[in-house]
């Protein structure tokens, strides 16, 4: 599993903001639109591509265009269908699918609640949307999810993540696949109930529940 933390100036205003409880929800909606764009850019950088031919006005030019099969970009739902039109405005080609996942508060396991994914995801490349990476169970369910479909090559954006988030992701991943986890912040740890600390507070509910905003 590769990690890669956008560590742009923007980037870390824009996450100050979001975390801000004094932030109003217009802004905060905003701040989470304009922040899934900058870390859609990141994420994208290795989708795949293959020449084509166009006409200008003057002559035919040699370009490049998404390779078939689209992508598909994957909300984790509820909370990653707020990340959805961000990913949506720089690839609008790439197909959608969502997967509903939910974490038992006494366990912190992942539980499947629905599922709208092709049965064969073979040769597809996979984005996986949720804004916390925080425990990584619902994570690891969704990237097994998808793994056993066919896919090989997932990515997954996420706006704030904890270490231990990070670390279960790598130790489950493994060497099965392609996996690339796109972060806008790592924070510091969890704490004893399976929360991102620190600061959270406010925005850490609201971030669980952007769709609601």
């Amino acid at each position: 599993m590769r990690l890669h933390v956008a560590d742009h100036p923007l980037i870390r205003h824009k996450v100050t903001v979001l975390r801000d409880k004094r932030t109003p929800s217009p802004t905060f909606r905003l701040l989470v639109d304009e922040l899934v764009t900058l870390l859609a850019y990141e994420a994208t950088r290795d989708v795949r591509v293959v020449e084509c031919e166009v006409e200008t006005p003057l002559v035919a030019a040699t370009g490049t265009k998404i390779a078939d099969p689209a992508p598909i970009i994957v909300p984790i739902l509820r909370a990653g269908l707020g990340m959805l039109d961000g990913m949506q405005r720089l690839i609008p080609s790439a197909e959608v699918g969502f997967l509903g996942l939910k974490r038992d508060e006494e366990t912190l396991e992942a539980i499947t609640y629905a599922n709208r994914l092709p049965e064969d995801l073979t040769g597809r490349q996979v984005f996986l949307i949720d804004p916390m990476l925080a425990t990584g169970g619902s994570l690891v369910a969704a990237i097994d999810y998808v793994l056993e479909r066919g896919a090989t090559d997932v990515t997954c954006v996420c706006l704030l993540a904890a270490p231990e988030g990070i670390a279960h992701v790598q130790e489950k991943v493994g060497e099965r696949a392609d996996v690339s986890v796109v972060v806008a912040q790592v924070d510091e740890r969890l704490n004893e109930n399976g929360y991102i600390v620190p600061g959270l507070g406010d925005a850490g509910d609201r971030l669980y529940g952007i769709v609601d905003l």
